[in-house]
């Protein structure tokens, strides 16, 4: 709590003297609270109310950012690792704020911009399941809670339990040992296939996976090179460009679930390789654990 004072106080302080002339980006003095949050100084918790509080100031510009009915349990690693570049000054403002729409469009940042740079808009579809209405009436009261740590702590088993049940009622489940993978295809949110205008081609993989057992399961990811997730066009493996695995693994209690992320593109090294397709092969997305393997057909048209 003293540090999130201290924090917020810093913050003031700074706000006080500085020139807030800014149309878009952000002031470089915010660096500092980005910089402790990737440190592991202050809370997410608290990074997340401070960036609230300066949204809401006009401080951080953010363009008009649309809510949609995707839910996140936690501020994804690649977020904190973006706060902690920009920190440095590794990537710019824009990439920076970039990572903060994010967070405002899965719900974990509750803004209304005094100048209307944020538009809060609902997407969340109509439907007659009663089990997500009631979970979705649950997570809607969260909202009355002002106190942005404890509105958090409300949302987070919500959120988690409406993302799995979503999974489970409408994705394809894959059973390897005590871990349960779900997927929803390609062209659905968060899994996408594009070739850019400079013929690199670009996959987005991003799964569920839940921990089925009583025991402590780990899902393994180290680098391009040692790694258990791959895409596979029947000669060639290819190697991700970007992976949100902590420290090489995802660890799973028994009964808990996460979402994960996996990129295939340009080749980033450590024995990675640049993703390349052609129409005239069939792919498949790889999981080869040391609890199981499969092949997951992929349908790249």
């Amino acid at each position: 709590m003293k540090i999130a004072i201290t924090v917020i106080a810093a913050i003031l302080l700074l706000a006080s003297t500085a020139s807030f002339a800014y149309t878009e980006g952000v002031p470089a003095w915010v660096k500092n609270n980005a910089g402790w949050w990737a440190d592991g100084i202050i809370a997410e918790s608290e990074f997340i109310s401070g960036i609230e509080f300066l949204i809401k100031d006009g401080i951080i510009v953010v363009p008009p950012t649309t809510i949609s009915s995707e839910t996140s349990e936690g501020v994804p690693a690649w977020v904190k690792n973006n706060a902690g570049w920009w920190a440095d000054g590794t990537i710019t403002d824009g990439e920076f704020v970039n990572g903060i729409q994010h967070l405002i469009k899965t719900g974990l940042i509750s803004v209304a911009s005094n100048n209307e740079t944020t538009q809060m808009i609902s997407e969340k579809p109509k439907n007659t399941d009663s089990k997500l209405i009631s979970l979705e009436a649950e997570l809607e009261k969260c909202s009355e809670i002002k106190v942005g740590y404890k509105r958090i702590d409300c949302e987070k088993p919500l959120k988690k339990a409406i993302t799995l049940y979503k999974y489970k009622t409408n994705a394809e489940k894959f059973e390897l040992g005590p871990i349960n993978y779900y997927w929803f295809g390609v062209g659905s949110e968060g899994n996408d296939f594009e070739i850019r205008p400079s013929g690199q081609a670009i996959l987005s993989i991003r799964m569920l996976a839940e921990n089925t057992s009583s025991e402590i399961t780990a899902m393994h990811c180290t680098s391009p090179s040692i790694c258990s997730y791959d895409v596979w066009d029947g000669s060639k493996a290819f190697k991700y460009s970007g992976m949100d695995f902590t420290s090489g693994e995802i660890v799973l209690n028994p009964g808990d679930t996460r979402e994960f992320n996996i990129l295939f593109g340009p080749n980033i090294g450590y024995g990675g390789t640049e993703f390349k397709y052609d129409p005239s092969k069939t792919y498949y997305f790889r999981i080869n654990e040391n609890f199981g393997n499969t092949n997951i057909l992929l349908e790249l048209e």
